[in-house]
């Protein structure tokens, strides 16, 4: 499923999937809680963290660049991904949708912000939302905001 999503997330704009690699972390809520005490100095369950690669410093409402790797050389890191189990199923219910469109919902989220787009401020939250619900609509995913 995550190979599909995050497939997805990259053909919608327009970058060949084949050509990029992001490693996915499935855990619970005691790693995730783990992780994000040590990389955020939050330490609490979150559904989902992702560290890109790359170290992107955008200005606040400038778009990312797209990565265009080499059609011959390896295939682009873009970065990490961890994902919540159990925090993914609780807001799943809460929310009351299904747990696989939850989930891609968060996986596409975590893939855009490997590409350095981020929610900072309200303009680049509903550019990125956009983003997010254009990519879940092609896969037959409702609006999740």
């Amino acid at each position: 499923m995550a190979q599909q999503v995050c497939s997805a997330a990259l053909a919608e704009l327009g970058l060949d999937s084949e050509r990029f690699e992001i490693a996915i972390l499935a855990c619970d809520d005691a790693r995730i809680a783990e992780l994000n005490g040590d990389f955020r100095a939050k330490p609490t369950a979150t559904n989902v963290l992702s560290w890109p690669s790359e170290d992107i410093d955008l200005p606040i409402g400038a778009s990312p660049e797209l990565p265009d790797p080499d059609p011959d050389g390896p295939p682009h890191e873009l970065g990490d991904i961890a994902i919540a189990f159990q925090t993914c199923a609780r807001e799943a219910s809460e929310q009351d949708k299904p747990f696989s469109d939850h989930v891609s919902h968060l996986l596409v989220h975590a893939t855009l912000h490997l590409l350095g787009f981020d929610h900072i401020n309200d303009a680049d939250a509903a550019h990125m939302e956009a983003i997010e619900t254009r990519i879940l609509a092609t896969m037959g995913i409702p609006d999740p905001y």
